[in-house]
C-alpha cells in the first residue's frame, strides 16, 4: 500500500478539543492489530492494510473521540459520575493517575465480578476496607498481638487492592470509561446490563457496537492511551472548574 494513506489522513482542519491528526499519528493511534485479528464490526473506521497490520482512519477516530468528549463535558456538568477501567499492564498506572487527577473512582487491577450487578454486596467490602483503613490510621490495629496485626496489614494490602479506587464510590456510576473492550467484556457486560454508559477505546479486534461511545484507536500503546486519556482528562477538569465557578456564584 503506498505511503498516502497516512498522508490522506492527515488534515489541517481546526478540530474541537485541541485534537491534532498528526499528534494523534505520532502517538500511533492508527496502529491495529493483523488482519486476521479483525472484528467485522470495525470495518467501518479501517483504511486500510499496511506492513500486514490495519491501519484506523483518523478522520473517524477524530469524529468518534469528539463525540465522546462532548458527552463526559456534559456528563461532569451536570455532576454525574465517570468510572475508569483499564486492567492492561501497559495501562493501568495511566488510568491510576489520570482518575486521582480527575478526583474519579477507577478499576486498575482485576474486574470483579458482581462490582455493577451485586453492588450491595461490593458496597459493603468497601466499607470493611474503609472502617479498617481508618483504624489502622488511628493506631487502634497496634493494640492487637503482633500476628493479628501482620493479618490485618495482609487483609488490608489485598482490600486495597480490589477496593482502593472504588473506596468513595457510594452509588452506581452514570458511566464507565473503559481501555479495551476485549479486555474488560465483563465490566462492560455488567455496565450493559445496569443501563450504565460505556465510553471505549476500541482497537481493530474489538466489537464497538457493544459501547455507547466507542473511539476507534490503538489500545495496547501507552502513547495511544495516553493521547486520549490526556484529552479525558482535561475536559473533565475543564467542566468540574466551571461548574463550581457557576455554584460560587448561585
Amino acid at each position: 500500500m503506498k505511503a498516502t494513506i497516512i498522508e490522506k489522513m492527515v488534515q489541517n482542519k481546526k478540530r474541537k478539543f485541541g485534537i491534532n491528526l498528526e499528534e494523534m499519528l505520532k502517538a500511533g493511534l492508527h496502529f491495529g492489530h493483523s488482519p486476521s485479528k479483525r472484528h467485522p464490526k470495525m470495518e467501518p473506521f479501517l483504511f486500510g492494510v499496511r506492513n500486514g497490520i490495519h491501519v484506523i482512519d483518523l478522520e473517524k477516530t477524530v469524529e468518534k473521540l469528539e463525540a465522546a468528549l462532548e458527552y463526559i463535558q456534559n456528563l461532569i456538568s451536570e455532576g454525574k459520575n465517570l468510572l475508569f477501567v483499564g486492567t492492561k499492564i501497559q495501562v493501568k498506572e495511566l488510568i491510576k493517575e489520570t482518575a486521582k487527577e480527575c478526583n474519579l473512582p477507577y478499576v486498575a487491577e482485576r474486574w470483579l465480578g458482581g462490582t455493577f450487578t451485586n453492588f450491595d454486596i461490593i458496597k459493603k467490602r468497601i466499607e470493611y476496607y474503609k472502617d479498617l483503613e481508618k483504624k489502622k490510621k488511628e493506631g487502634e490495629l497496634d493494640k492487637y498481638p503482633r500476628e493479628e496485626k501482620i493479618k490485618f496489614e495482609k487483609i488490608l494490602q489485598e482490600l486495597e487492592q480490589k477496593y482502593g479506587g472504588l473506596q468513595d464510590v457510594k452509588d452506581l456510576p452514570d458511566a464507565i470509561f473503559v481501555v479495551d473492550v476485549e479486555k474488560e467484556k465483563i465490566a462492560i457486560s455488567e455496565a450493559r446490563k445496569k443501563g450504565i454508559k460505556i465510553i471505549a477505546i476500541c482497537d481493530t479486534n474489538g466489537n464497538p457496537t457493544l459501547v455507547d461511545y466507542p473511539i476507534p484507536a490503538n489500545d495496547d500503546s501507552v502513547t495511544s492511551v495516553k493521547y486520549i486519556l490526556d484529552k479525558v482528562k482535561e475536559v473533565i477538569k475543564k467542566a468540574k472548574s466551571k461548574a463550581k465557578s457557576v455554584k460560587e456564584k448561585e
